[in-house]
């Protein structure tokens, strides 16, 4: 099954120069990274990303996330994807930009 990560532009960026990260400021915040799955990704967006553009999309497989990834209640008690390590390049299935359009995210994934 593959999860999603949303990263601004120099959140991105950092990963891409440093091979691995700890997340955005409230992934640092709260101690684990924040995932989202093909169900929760609109929210998501909606909810943390409104009306910002340059945002790429991650994907990853939570299967190969092995024991670091928990699924916790979260967001209307939905069972979310958290990550309890940094986040590596390897762990990155593939990337896509995120296009807003008339203010909403398009991400071409379906829920």
């Amino acid at each position: 099954m593959l999860i999603y990560k949303v990263f601004r532009a120099a959140e991105w960026a950092d990963m891409q120069r440093l091979g691995e990260t700890p997340g955005a400021p409230v992934d640092l915040a709260d101690g684990y990274v924040h995932i989202s799955t093909a169900e929760q990704l609109a929210g998501t967006l909606a909810k943390h990303f409104a009306d910002e553009d340059d945002l790429t999309l991650l994907a990853c497989e939570a299967d190969a996330l092995g024991d670091d990834l928990r699924w916790e209640p979260s967001r209307g008690g939905a069972l979310f994807p958290h990550l309890y390590r940094n986040l590596r390049m390897e762990d990155v299935v593939w990337t896509r930009p995120i296009t807003l359009r008339d203010g909403v995210h398009v991400t071409g994934i379906e829920p």
